[in-house]
């Protein structure tokens, strides 16, 4: 199992945000991963790891994606399913099961902060691209 420090995650480990956003999705997806990676295994954990994989690799993808200029629509509607995706992280986080373990709960904790964050972002890119 990895400590606490070794966790990359942009809140627990260093002081200020990091505003490059491709960056920070980045970071988000690999500490899903790595959260995934030490987590117990049994039924419940085997079926929400891969959906909680999926949605938290989705919006650094999405985002890469939504800069390569293709058209705003196309800018709006990947964003938009980056906002979808950090929610729906969000959930898997809340169901996974850390079998009681205080390190686990603390990423987890961390990694539901970040979704959180990640909506609000998500949502104001998109508040912004609307009042143009």
């Amino acid at each position: 199992m990895t400590d606490m420090l070794s966790f990359r995650f942009v809140q627990m480990n260093v002081p200020k945000k990091l505003f490059d956003l491709a960056e920070r999705t980045a970071l988000y997806a690999e500490n899903i991963r790595d959260f995934c990676m030490e987590l117990p295994k049994n039924p419940a954990n085997h079926i929400y790891l891969s959906q909680l994989i999926r949605s938290g690799s989705s919006p650094a993808a999405n985002y890469i994606e939504a800069n390569e200029g293709i058209g705003d629509k196309d800018f709006i509607m990947k964003i938009k399913t980056c906002r979808r995706e950090a929610k729906e992280s969000a959930l898997w986080l809340r169901l996974i099961l850390t079998g009681g373990n205080p390190i686990l709960e603390q990423k987890r904790n961390s990694l539901k902060q970040e979704a959180r964050e990640l909506v609000l972002i998500f949502s104001a890119i998109l508040k912004k691209r609307e009042i143009r």
